[in-house]
């Protein structure tokens, strides 16, 4: 169901179609999961006009795989997207390693749409390395 909350806008990441347009989004979902993942991929300070804006995980691109690490960069997404995405109740962030990519933490966001009550959930790639 789309309740026209979530606008229409560019995707993100942006880029073009196969036919040279400008990939868009539309419909709450998808419009809220591209803002997760924009959310996500944006570090505090990256944006002039609103330096706070973004989740703070790339201080952890160091860190050693482990349960503080995982643990932090989970604690970090918590905090940016119950700060930043208001369309959504987070139901868990858990963060665990790539078995296939020892320099990959898979971070699995669950979450509910407040506009649906739909539960989603969005699995985003933390690359160590």
């Amino acid at each position: 169901m789309d309740s026209g909350f979530g606008g229409h806008g560019w995707a993100f990441p942006v880029g073009v179609t196969d036919d040279g347009t400008i990939r868009t989004t539309s419909g709450d979902e998808e419009t809220v999961r591209n803002a997760i993942w924009m959310i996500l991929s944006t570090s505090p300070g990256e944006r002039v006009m609103r330096p706070d804006y973004g989740c703070g995980i790339e201080d952890h691109v160091f860190g050693e795989v482990g349960p503080a690490t995982t643990a932090g960069i989970a604690r970090d997404i918590t905090e940016a997207l119950q700060e930043w995405e208001p369309r959504i109740d987070l139901l868990d962030v858990q963060a665990r390693q790539d078995p296939g990519d020892r320099g990959v933490l898979l971070v699995e966001i669950t979450y509910l749409m407040r506009s649906t009550n739909s539960r989603l959930n969005l699995v985003y790639p933390f690359y160590l390395e």
